[in-house]
């Protein structure tokens, strides 16, 4: 392992709850090697810059508003884009959407930000469409592992 970690910034919105266990099934995967990365997970209302700036990967988790993302993360894209301009450009990142629709209007509202920032999207979107079941929990935490074991390993 390298004498310097990796970071890996969880961004979350909920409202219902239903995307913060989402969030915390990934968390929870993400964080199984303590000593793999460093971690942090914020709501996008808490989230800044300075995190962005901070992270060598980012996980978005968003409920669909409205056929939209949630306004609390199109909020934290609103203040963290031109204070990161050029500064974030091919860092990784990936998509959840814990929705009771069917996650494509967020889905490719994230998406077309995330190209003004010039992320790489390493993980294919994950779209749970009602209550998650067992098994979309553990599809959550295979995805934190998964994202913290490619930093870990310097494949992101």
């Amino acid at each position: 392992m390298s004498e310097f970690k990796k970071h890996l910034l969880l961004i979350c919105h909920s409202r219902s709850g239903t995307n913060q266990r989402l969030a915390e099934a990934i968390a929870d995967g993400a964080t199984s090697d303590p000593e793999a990365i460093d971690f942090r997970m914020k709501s996008a209302f808490e989230a800044d810059a300075d995190d962005l700036l901070w992270a060598d990967a980012t996980i978005f988790v968003s409920p669909e508003h409205f056929g939209y993302m949630a306004g609390a993360l199109k909020d934290f894209f609103e203040r963290t884009f031109y204070p990161t301009e050029n500064q974030v450009a091919g860092r990784s990142m990936c998509i959840v959407i814990g929705t009771g629709l069917d996650g494509q209007g967020a889905l490719s509202s994230i998406r077309r930000i995330c190209t003004g920032y010039r992320f790489k999207e390493v993980q294919p979107e994950t779209i749970i469409v009602g209550e998650p079941s067992a098994a979309d929990l553990q599809h959550c935490h295979d995805l934190g592992a998964s994202m913290a074991a490619g930093l870990e390993a310097g494949l992101y």
